[in-house]
């Protein structure tokens, strides 16, 4: 029984470091930037996995993907670099930009790249922790998201594990 212990931690790392890349991949982000964001959620008070998906929930290209103003979390990228967004009133394009609880995110000048957008991404449902106003092309951030308002498909668990061995 003692032999099989090596194989099978062995193992758990491996699967620590596949759901590792794939939240990766999943929010486009470096290795550098996601350890980074790991250790604030490692040093926040609660449940780390918890707070390290609501860092990569609460970016600027993931809150514009989630209000559905990107088809994609790389377009949404794009368009962030391409400042066609203002928050709180300010021009922003730096899609790592966290936002907080009350923030305002308004669509700038609209010179139709927005509005082909706008339709070809209409088919996603916003989540409850954010509100769209198509009229005036702005969005609001209602409250933190919680677990099951985050990408499915992500095991923190796993991550906190593989960070912490």
């Amino acid at each position: 029984m003692r032999h099989r212990a090596p194989r099978f931690r062995a193992r758990n790392a491996r699967a620590g470091a596949r759901a590792k890349q794939k939240a990766r991949r999943i929010y486009g982000l470096l290795e550098k930037q996601f350890r980074n964001y790991f250790d604030a959620a490692a040093s926040e008070p609660g449940v780390t996995g918890l707070n390290l998906l609501r860092h990569l929930e609460l970016r600027l290209d993931n809150v514009i993907y989630r209000l559905g103003l990107g088809t994609s979390r790389k377009q949404a990228r794009q368009l962030v670099s391409h400042r066609h967004f203002e928050i709180n009133g300010k021009t922003v394009n730096v899609p790592s930009y966290q936002l907080k609880v009350g923030d305002v995110l308004k669509v700038k000048g609209s010179d139709g790249v927005i509005d082909v957008v706008l339709e070809a991404s209409r088919v996603r449902p916003v989540p409850s922790w954010l509100s769209f106003s198509a009229d005036d092309k702005s969005g609001k951030i209602l409250a933190r998201p919680d677990r099951h308002e985050m990408e499915t498909g992500v095991e923190e668990q796993l991550i906190v594990e593989f960070y912490s061995r």
